[in-house]
């Protein structure tokens, strides 16, 4: 008879698995890229970090846990969103995009609106998690950017092979962890929602995975995912959170005040829901970790926002993201346009060049007295010289080897380019 019951048990939780997997897939993803040993030990090596810093509270440099947030200073993490689209519905707009961005701001801040639908009982639980985000003003070449990158794809859609992270298989790829959180938001297989990179994992897949339809609050956007909290969730993970039931029935998720509840709760519940003999107010199916309707999601826990912080303590997977300045940099200008100067005006040799170039105006008076310039990548200035006869030469044995532009009063630019050589210091 205990066999029986224990083979049902099994049937019964694998269904239910497999619909636990109709959103949130990063689980499943997690358990995909563990397969491989050595990211297998990445991730242990980062839940070990985030279980010791736990256990003493040491989240931040010179802050403890413990209250909402009190001694602590704000995180403001750079974002870039990554749309890759099929079609125009897929390609949503700079709105829904930036609503989504407001609806982090005011979830992990506990600024929103459904602070007052929290249950009673888990009131005094519910935290503010000092986590703000800022869509990025310079992209990894220091160049302004609206945070917002734009790409077509000749994907239908994308599953959780990571194909949507790469450039190369239709997607795009990732800007650096380490100075951005990445989000990419797609058309997903049907049964994906969403998804996230655990702690720990690949650099060049790190980030979070969105359905394009459940993704901020206007737009596509669309019930039961309209209020922008399947972002919120999939944050939750990539800060090392886990789902409630610890992702097996009655399971642990690292966290202390969490009530212990059997498995996902779907739909909207009310009142209490008992689980795994758990407290007097039941299973905290209003929390973000687990998969409820966005409207019924409405906070995180004090011990959710201690183990999140933890990920940026000192030497933590998070700990790079403190001083990344992608929000807060002043861009850099622009290149120079790379357009050449038609041939038969002017003529420049040899190009590349080790030492020296040679300018053939070809004879045209209309140059003659004009200055030419040379500007670096950065459009900064390192050269100038005055034409005043048919050919001049420029000795080039100062300037770094890379690409110059070179101008002839109001030319267009001419690109240089200066490479290693005997004669150069």
């Amino acid at each position: 008879m205990k066999s029986f019951l224990l083979a049902v048990f099994s049937i019964v939780f694998i269904g239910f698995a497999s619909l636990a997997q109709n959103s949130c897939a990063s689980h499943e993803y997690q358990q995909q890229i563990a397969k491989d040993p050595n990211s297998k030990s990445r991730l242990q090596q980062a839940e070990s970090f985030i279980n010791n810093h736990l256990q003493h509270k040491e989240y931040l440099s010179g802050t403890q846990g413990g209250g909402h947030g009190n001694g602590m200073s704000v995180i403001r993490i750079p974002v870039v969103i990554h749309v890759i689209y099929n079609n125009a519905d897929q390609n949503i707009s700079d709105q829904q995009v930036l609503s989504q961005i407001e609806v982090l701001n005011k979830e992990f801040r506990l600024k929103h609106a459904d602070t007052s639908l929290i249950p009673t009982v888990f009131r005094s639980l519910a935290a503010d998690c000092m986590l703000e985000f800022v869509v990025a003003s310079v992209n990894p070449q220091g160049y302004a950017t609206t945070g917002i990158v734009r790409k077509k794809t000749n994907a239908s859609g994308f599953g959780m092979d990571d194909k949507i992270k790469f450039s190369s298989t239709g997607g795009d790829n990732a800007w650096d962890r380490d100075k951005y959180l990445n989000i990419w938001v797609g058309n997903l297989a049907a049964g994906v929602v969403a998804y996230s990179s655990p702690l720990g994992g690949p650099k060049e897949t790190d980030g979070v995975v969105i359905r394009y339809n459940a993704f901020g609050l206007n737009g596509k956007a669309a019930q039961p995912y309209a209020k922008g909290r399947i972002a919120v969730h999939e944050i939750g993970h990539w800060l090392g959170l886990r789902h409630l039931w610890g992702d097996q029935y009655c399971g642990n998720d690292g966290v202390d005040d969490t009530p212990l509840q059997g498995g996902a709760t779907r739909g909207c519940p009310s009142g209490i829901v008992k689980s795994c003999n758990n407290s007097i107010g039941g299973i905290m199916y209003n929390n973000y970790m687990d998969i409820t309707n966005d409207d019924c999601m409405n906070m995180f826990t004090l011990g959710q926002r201690d183990k999140m912080l933890a990920a940026f303590a000192n030497g933590g997977p998070r700990y790079a993201l403190l001083s990344s300045t992608a929000s807060t940099a002043i861009p850099l200008p622009e290149p120079l346009p790379i357009e050449p100067v038609a041939e038969k005006a002017i003529r420049v040799f040899p190009n590349p060049t080790a030492s020296s170039i040679t300018i053939d105006i070809n004879s045209d008076q209309n140059l003659l007295g004009k200055v030419a310039s040379i500007h670096n990548q950065l459009g900064q200035q390192v050269m100038q010289v005055l034409i005043t006869k048919s050919t001049t030469s420029i000795n080039l044995q100062s300037l770094r080897d890379g690409i110059y532009f070179l101008r002839i009063g109001g030319s267009k630019p001419y690109k240089l380019f200066k490479t290693s050589g005997n004669n150069n210091p």
